[in-house]
């Protein structure tokens, strides 16, 4: 575990030794969100990770045009 200090500025810099051990690149964009009252880092999901995840699923016609999930 490592202690980082938040800048006048509100910048935190990520310890050598974390951006080593998960590979950060520079220019890197990573999400920040809180979760359970912690700040978290972490790096955005490809589109492509999805593709297939509704294969073989039964959709019927109606499903699209429903009008009551407004």
């Amino acid at each position: 575990m490592e202690t980082v200090k938040v800048s006048a500025s509100y910048r935190v810099a990520i310890p050598k030794s974390i951006w080593d051990e998960v590979a950060l690149l520079p220019g890197e964009k990573l999400l920040v969100y809180v979760q359970d009252g912690a700040v978290c880092l972490r790096r955005p999901s490809a589109i492509e990770k999805l593709l297939g995840v509704a294969k073989g699923m039964n959709w019927k016609a109606d499903y699209r045009e429903r009008r009551d999930r407004f």
